[in-house]
């Protein structure tokens, strides 16, 4: 008796196993793409929330600007950023539209016309984050 496997063995642990993995990857990358517009939505929300505080406790006006490649928190016409950090497109998501601008005043109250939607995607999964010239965001689904 010899110890091994045959060929049409392999061949059907081959397929199962090839069936499996063509169920399991679309998903895993649907979920990959789901977690990456989640936490894409999160930072732009957290840069807003961080740029409405920095107003505030230094009582200064303050601009951000929301872009695919970078967040940046200046003073108006400032060219040095009193905060920057990297945009979505780093993760890999797309965020339609031009550069969007928000006009911070001390009271923490946006300036001008600044309710905003910015619509987060990439693959099938998408979000709309929804800012409101009060400092309200929500997150559409």
């Amino acid at each position: 008796m010899t110890r091994g496997y045959s060929i049409p063995e392999l061949m059907l642990v081959f397929a199962v196993v090839g069936i499996l993995l063509g169920i399991a990857v679309p998903r895993f990358f649907r979920v990959m793409d789901y977690i990456a517009v989640e936490a894409a939505a999160t930072e732009v929300i957290a840069a807003h929330q961080r740029a409405r505080m920095m107003a505030i406790v230094r009582g200064q006006v303050l601009t951000l600007d929301i872009d695919s490649t970078q967040l940046r928190i200046a003073l108006p016409g400032g060219v040095i950023p009193l905060w920057l950090q990297d945009g979505p497109v780093t993760s890999g998501v797309r965020l339609s539209g031009p550069t969007r601008r928000f006009t911070f005043s001390p009271t923490g109250i946006t300036l001008g016309l600044s309710n905003s939607s910015l619509l987060l995607s990439r693959g099938p999964s998408t979000r709309t984050v929804v800012f409101s010239r009060l400092g309200r965001v929500r997150v559409l689904r």
